[in-house]
């Protein structure tokens, strides 16, 4: 498997994008309808302009979104609401992200969140294991709690008694709803990046070769 990164001889990143993904074409704001271009500005706005290449198109799930705008608003808000309006910690999140990304080898959001994972205080360790397709040692009953969670659901669609009782005594209702609906979400995030065929950005190297 050969690394998406885009060759120096193709100048333009748009060229170079649509060279390697033929699936979905990136659309820059110009080419959108005037539902997308709300939605690409509000994207822009909320996240900032590194999630655009140097043409102008959307990096990741946002190219997706903004060709199908209705949908696309509704999902970029949940998104925001998943990260940054949970009573569940941070670092948490991220983890759970990873560990259904990981499943899914779902290369853009191991990408972006294994960064985020790292940033918010996942250890090395336990980010290079799921990477590596194994169950992480922890040292924190509850990222090993989180995990198993996540873990279980992508896994199996359900959670067993056990896990669901440990959650439930340790996170509390409100906690294990945001995590189950959050590894929801980022199945869905997954699912869209690998259906795809979505592009890491120029340079990056794939974790699995998913994007080869």
């Amino acid at each position: 498997m050969v690394s998406r990164s885009c060759p120096q001889q193709l100048g333009s990143p748009r060229l170079c994008r649509l060279l390697l993904v033929d699936r979905l074409a990136p659309r820059t704001r110009s080419e959108l309808d005037a539902d997308g271009q709300e939605l690409y500005d509000s994207l822009v706005d909320s996240r900032g302009s590194q999630i655009a290449d140097g043409d102008g198109a959307l990096l990741g799930p946002f190219n997706a979104w903004v060709q199908a705008p209705r949908i696309g608003t509704r999902l970029a808000a949940l998104g925001s609401a998943l990260r940054y309006d949970m009573a569940l910690d941070r670092k948490l999140i991220e983890l759970a992200i990873i560990t259904v990304g990981a499943h899914f080898k779902a290369e853009f959001e191991w990408f972006a969140h294994s960064a985020m994972a790292r940033h918010h205080g996942v250890p090395e360790a336990v980010i290079s294991s799921l990477g590596a397709g194994e169950v992480p040692e922890f040292s924190d009953d509850m990222q090993h709690l989180v995990h198993k969670v996540a873990s279980e659901v992508v896994e199996t669609g359900r959670l067993s008694e056990s896990t669901h009782s440990d959650a439930r005594a340790r996170l509390g209702d409100l906690q294990l709803v945001e995590l189950v609906t959050l590894c929801g979400y980022y199945t869905l995030v997954s699912f869209t990046l690998n259906a795809f065929d979505v592009a890491l950005p120029p340079g990056a190297e794939p974790q699995w070769g998913q994007n080869a």
